[in-house]
């Protein structure tokens, strides 16, 4: 009992908190715009506290899934010098980004901070090596400064241009004992087997044995699995829920791997080839980062970068059709999530996302979000007058109603996957 009433306070309070901040934005530029607001209200649905204020009813509402900023003019045009539709476009535009801007520094604020304090952060510095190539150049406590002459700033820098490797030498620029070095360095090739299966990351809270992704025209979508299926067990050996395990079994199959998978409540076997492919290493591990405040702010700024980058590649495969609706999450998915979260660390991490995923997705431009509406306006710019307001009308109408559609439909595969 206990435990669900944490993860009920847990859930209202991310939500809650997250939906006023956004609304406060509109509402604050609004005010500094001298815009009336008619109503600040957090949550739909039927009204448990409101408060008159000089001109602004304030409310909350029972459902803590959204909330409203009211402005005078703003659904329909009226003549006053304070409305919506009387502002100019600049002002009118600030107010409409105002709540995802604040969404996304404060989510890039918070991951910042909890990433800076919390993390174990790697340094380019080498500890140990592996591989008699880079034992036959490196030494402990070489500190990696540029890779085909480009700037290393963290691990993950030598992991990307590890990742476009080819096996072609690579030129290391190095510092030895206080003194600059440079040196060529034949990469290690490492056969690797290439299923083009995705597996649900950790702090998702799903079954970790869950596919969320394939490989388009990948093994394993030619051997006909999908998304959203569980792996059991990997070459008869138990799995389930344990990735490192199906890592572990897939290392040590021969040439073909053999599944069992579950699907819509029916356990299904596969074998599934796998394609070699050479993967490039090169050859050393590194060192922890001494727990500066220097260094945590160092790492802390280019691990909230990655961060941010990885956000809008995923918007990016999105659009581009290479993730699919069913594995979008709203809501309840984030919900179930939120409640497995294990300390505050990941709590707060979970904040942060939650955050910069709801400003970034806002400024989309799809009518009835935030994004939409700016794009009304730069129309309006160009055009040097605005759309017809039953033309302006319909469209919102219509993008709520595909917003509704979708809300709907991801909260159906949500409670399915929960249950």
């Amino acid at each position: 009992m206990i435990s669900f009433i944490l993860s009920a306070v847990k859930i209202v309070f991310l939500l809650g908190f997250l939906i006023l901040i956004h609304e406060g934005g509109h509402f604050l530029v609004a005010k500094l715009c001298k815009i009336k607001v008619n109503e600040f209200a957090i949550g739909f649905g039927p009204t448990i506290w409101k408060k008159q204020g000089k001109e602004t009813r304030y409310a909350i509402r029972l459902f803590p899934l959204g909330g409203f900023v009211s402005m005078e003019g703003e659904e329909k045009r009226v003549d006053s010098e304070r409305s919506f539709n009387n502002a100019s476009i600049p002002k009118r535009m600030a107010v409409v980004v105002a709540g995802a801007t604040v969404n996304i520094i404060f989510g890039t604020i918070l991951y910042f901070s909890v990433t800076s304090v919390t993390t174990e952060h790697i340094s380019t510095t080498v500890d140990t090596l592996y591989g008699d190539n880079a034992s036959s150049v490196l030494q402990a406590g070489d500190e990696i400064l540029k890779i085909n002459d480009k700037k290393i700033w963290t691990k993950i820098d030598v992991e990307d241009i590890m990742e476009s490797q080819n096996g072609e030498d690579l030129k290391l620029l190095i510092k030895r004992n206080g003194e600059n070095k440079e040196i060529m360095l034949s990469p290690l090739e490492v056969p690797t087997k290439l299923t083009g299966i995705y597996l649900s990351a950790k702090e998702t809270g799903e079954n970790a044995t869950k596919i969320v992704q394939m490989d388009k025209e990948g093994s394993a979508e030619k051997q006909g699995l999908k998304v959203n299926d569980i792996i059991k067990k990997v070459n008869g050996v138990d799995v389930l829920g344990n990735q490192e395990k199906v890592i572990e079994q897939i290392n040590n199959s021969s040439d073909s791997i053999k599944l069992l998978i579950e699907r819509d409540n029916e356990e299904i076997e596969f074998e599934l080839i796998p394609e070699i492919v050479p993967k490039y290493y090169l050859g050393v591990v590194f060192r922890p980062a001494e727990k500066t405040f220097i260094n945590n702010m160092y790492y802390g700024f280019f691990e909230t970068k990655d961060f941010l980058k990885s956000i809008f590649e995923n918007l990016k495969m999105l659009f581009k059709g290479e993730v699919g609706l069913d594995q979008m999450v709203g809501p309840v998915g984030i919900s179930n999530i939120v409640s497995k979260t294990a300390d505050i660390s990941e709590y707060l991490s979970m904040i942060a996302l939650v955050s910069l995923s709801l400003g970034v997705t806002n400024l989309l431009p799809i009518p009835a979000l935030d994004g939409g509406k700016l794009l009304l306006l730069i129309i309006e710019a160009i055009r040097r007058k605005p759309l017809k307001e039953e033309l302006e009308v319909g469209i919102q109408l219509a993008g709520f109603m595909i917003l509704i559609g979708l809300s709907l439909f991801i909260t159906y595969k949500d409670i399915i996957n929960i249950f």
